[in-house]
C-alpha cells in the first residue's frame, strides 16, 4: 500500500491471507499495488545534488521514464512516456512509477509488467473493478499490458536487466557498474529490518491525516452507463486518480485512458474545467455521453467526501450510496430495512419479518435503535419481498428509507432501485458477501446460507443524523 493508505480500505485481507499473499507499506505515496513473481521492479537511489537539482520535478520523472523507455524499445516494445508518472504501449499501462526524496537523497521507482494476472490483483486489492465481473475484469485488462503480451513471450529477467542497466547508463551519460552495500548500510538494513516488517509499519499510518479516499459513483446517460472511481485527497482536494469504466463507446479507443491520465491531480474545483479543456483539444469522441456527464458522475463520486463534515470516518464515506437524491437533501428517514441474512442461521426469525431483540445479534440492537428514533425497522426476506416493500412505502407517501446491501448488489439492481420514487440510503455490507462468493442466486430467493455484518455503527451514525426524532438526540 502507498504511505498514506489504510490497509483495510486498500486490501481484501482475509483473501491475502488465505492466498499467501504477505502485505506491506511502501516509503513512497500514492495508490496500493499488487506485486508478484512476473514483474520486475527498479529503483533509482541517488543525490539530488549529483545531478544538479533542488527538487525532483516531473520533468526529471519524465527522464528517469526515458532509460526504461529505452530499455523497452531495445526489446522490441513501442513504449512512451505518460504524463505524470506512467510507461504505456499503446494506451496500455506496463510501468508505473513514483518517487520520495528526503534531504539531498531521493528514491524514485517503477514496476515493469513482465506478465500479469489481472484475476488474482482485483481479488487482492480493493479497486474500483469491485464487482469482480468478466466485464470489469476485461476493462482492467485492457489497460495494461506486459512484456508476454506484447512480445508474445516471457524474456528472461537477465536480459530484462541488463536492456534497464543500459538504457540508464545511456540516459544519464554514466556506466553502470554492480555493487553491493557498504558494511555501514548492510548494519543499518539489519537493524531496520524488524520495524519495517512489523505490524506498526504496515498499519502504523493507518490515522495519516493525508489519506486518500476512494469514491465510487455511477451515472446514466443517452449513450450508456458511466461509472467512476476516483482516489481523492481530502486535504489537497485533488483528485490522485480516476477510473472510468461503462458500457458506452468511446472512439478512439484509447480515449477513457487518455482522459483518465489528463485528470491526474486535478483540484476538485477544477474537474469539469479540466473535462472539458480534454474533449477540446483533442479529437475525442464519445457518442451519447458529452463532458457534462462524465463531470456529472466524478462530482457524484466526489460529493461523498463532503460525508466527512455530516461526522462520518474516512472509511466510512464510501461505503454509503444514495438513491433519487443526495444524502444532504434527505432530511429525515421514515423506514429501516434489515437484511434477513445479517441474522444467525440458526435464528427463529432468520426468514421471518420480526425480531425477538433477544441480544443475541446486531440486529436486535438495530431494531431498539431505529425505535428510538422514530423509524420503522422492517426484514426484507428475499429480493421480491425487497421491491413490494419499496413499492409499498412509495403508495403509503412513507417518504425516504435506510438499508444495507453490498456494492455488488447495488450496482446490479440499481435501476430497480430508482424505479421506486423514493429518496433511499443503503450502506454496504461489511463482510463476504453472496455476490463475492458466486452465491448471488441464493440472495434473490432468500437461501444465502451464510451470515453478513452489517456496518451497524455507520447505521447508527445516520439514524442519529438522518432520524426522525434526530433532534432531540442531538
Amino acid at each position: 500500500v502507498g504511505y498514506h493508505q489504510q490497509v483495510g480500505q486498500e486490501v481484501r485481507e482475509d483473501y491475502c491471507l488465505a492466498s499467501g499473499i504477505q502485505i506491506n507499506r511502501r516509503l513512497t505515496g500514492g495508490g496500493a499495488i499488487y506485486f508478484d513473481r512476473t514483474q520486475l521492479g527498479w529503483e533509482l537511489i541517488a543525490s539530488k545534488s549529483d545531478f544538479g537539482l533542488n527538487r525532483i520535478l516531473f520533468p526529471f520523472f519524465e527522464k528517469i521514464c526515458e532509460a526504461v523507455i529505452k530499455a523497452l524499445r531495445e526489446l522490441g516494445v513501442e513504449a512512451r512516456y505518460r504524463f505524470k508518472n506512467d510507461i504505456e504501449v499503446g494506451g496500455c499501462k506496463i510501468s508505473g512509477t513514483g518517487g520520495v526524496e528526503e534531504g539531498d537523497a531521493f528514491l524514485f521507482q517503477g514496476t515493469l509488467l513482465m506478465d500479469f494476472d489481472v484475476e488474482s490483483m482485483l481479488y487482492a486489492l480493493r479497486v474500483p473493478t469491485e464487482k469482480l465481473v468478466a466485464r470489469e475484469i476485461s476493462s482492467a485488462r485492457e489497460r495494461v499490458t506486459s512484456l508476454k503480451r506484447e512480445l508474445g513471450h516471457l524474456p528472461p529477467p537477465g536480459e530484462v536487466k541488463a536492456a534497464i542497466s543500459r538504457g540508464f547508463g545511456e540516459v544519464f551519460g554514466v556506466e553502470l557498474e554492480p555493487g553491493g552495500l557498504h558494511p555501514y548500510e548492510e548494519d543499518l538494513f539489519g537493524e531496520l529490518l524488524g520495524y519495517y516488517a512489523s505490524e506498526d509499519w504496515v498499519y502504523g499510518q493507518e490515522a495519516s491525516s493525508e489519506e486518500t479516499l476512494m469514491l465510487h459513483s455511477g451515472c446514466n446517460t443517452p449513450g450508456g452507463l458511466v461509472r467512476t472511481a476516483v482516489s481523492y485527497d481530502p486535504v489537497k482536494k485533488r483528485l490522485n486518480s480516476v477510473l472510468i469504466t461503462g458500457d458506452f463507446f468511446a472512439f478512439p479507443a484509447r480515449t477513457i485512458y487518455d482522459l483518465e491520465a489528463y485528470l491526474k491531480g486535478t483540484h476538485r474545483d477544477g474537474a469539469a474545467e479540466r473535462i472539458d479543456e480534454f474533449f477540446r483539444i483533442t479529437d475525442a469522441h464519445v457518442p451519447g455521453v458529452g463532458p457534462d456527464k462524465f463531470a456529472e458522475a466524478i462530482d457524484m463520486a466526489l460529493t461523498k467526501a463532503d460525508y466527512l463534515e455530516m461526522g462520518m470516518l474516512h472509511r466510512e464515506v464510501d461505503s454509503v450510496y444514495t438513491v433519487n437524491a443526495r444524502l444532504a437533501d434527505i432530511d429525515r428517514v421514515n423506514t429501516l430495512l434489515i437484511p434477513y441474512c445479517s441474522k444467525p442461521t440458526d435464528c427463529e426469525f432468520r426468514n421471518g419479518k420480526g425480531c425477538s431483540v433477544c441480544g443475541g445479534c446486531p440486529v436486535g440492537e438495530l431494531y431498539d435503535l431505529a425505535r428510538e428514533q422514530g423509524v420503522e425497522p422492517v426484514s426484507v426476506v428475499n429480493f421480491e419481498d425487497l421491491m413490494d416493500t419499496l413499492k409499498g412505502l412509495e403508495r403509503e407517501a412513507a417518504g425516504p428509507y435506510l438499508g444495507s446491501c453490498c456494492e455488488a448488489f447495488f450496482l446490479k439492481h440499481e435501476e430497480d432501485f430508482k424505479s421506486v420514487d423514493l429518496p433511499g440510503i443503503l450502506v454496504d455490507i461489511n463482510s463476504s458477501t453472496c455476490y463475492d462468493l458466486g452465491r448471488d442466486q441464493e440472495a434473490m430467493w432468500g437461501t444465502y446460507e451464510n451470515q453478513t455484518r452489517l456496518q451497524v455503527d455507520l447505521i447508527h451514525k445516520l439514524l442519529k443524523l438522518k432520524g426522525a426524532s434526530r433532534t432531540a438526540v442531538q
